[in-house]
């Protein structure tokens, strides 16, 4: 394997999506998709389900619900993701700052920058990426520790989070046309992010690499 397009093909093949949604992440909308990523910090997926369909029930999945939102009640809410006080606080926040930045999700989600995203107080890399990807569909490939492993495994070792992602983008960027051929249309570049990195965590579920 000589580049991420090497292995992008070599994922492709497993057919690893084949049950899941077309850009993968499992939640129903953008929206949830942001509060998702915020709550899936540390715990599994199957936590987040149960908080965000907690908060459904309670109509606290919007900017101004949240912002609004009594801090016990959305604590409570959100108990089965884990460290409940911290993330609580956090989606307030967010939301708050959402508000007062963009006015609302839409504009949020077409024009907020990664630099703002990590100025928000319990917002990573990890975290700004996703939300960037799969929430505001831009043009961002989310690495993580599954792809920090399966690259290692590979042969490939880097310093840093960004010399990873780099890594990742320029072998995609390098060959889009012959992934549009491995397709069979111009996939959008967005969706071959989206589709890559959930092919790699899917790959890394399945299989235990020493």
């Amino acid at each position: 394997m000589s580049d991420s397009f090497d292995l992008l093909k070599v994922l492709k093949r497993e057919e690893l999506l084949k049950n899941h949604p077309e850009l993968w992440w499992p939640s129903k909308n953008d929206f949830e998709i942001l509060i998702g990523a915020i709550l899936t910090q540390n715990t599994k997926w199957t936590n987040v389900e149960k908080s965000l369909e907690n908060l459904k029930n309670l109509n606290l999945l919007s900017l101004k619900s949240l912002s609004e939102a009594d801090l016990l009640v959305l604590t409570n809410a959100i108990t089965p993701s884990g460290f409940k006080n911290q993330k609580s606080k956090r989606l307030k926040l967010l939301a708050s700052n959402i508000l007062e930045e963009f006015y609302d999700f839409d504009n949020f989600c077409e024009n907020v920058s990664r630099e703002w995203l990590l100025n928000q107080k319990g917002i990573g890399q990890e975290t700004a990426d996703a939300i960037l990807c799969y929430a505001c569909h831009q043009d961002m490939m989310v690495v993580d520790k599954y792809t920090q492993k399966l690259v290692s495994f590979a042969g490939f070792e880097f310093e840093s989070y960004e010399d990873l992602q780099a890594w990742c983008e320029y072998g995609i960027n390098e060959n889009l046309d012959k992934i549009y051929e491995l397709y069979g249309y111009e996939i959008p570049l967005n969706k071959i992010y989206c589709r890559f990195h959930g092919k790699i965590v899917e790959f890394m579920k399945n299989n235990k690499l020493k």
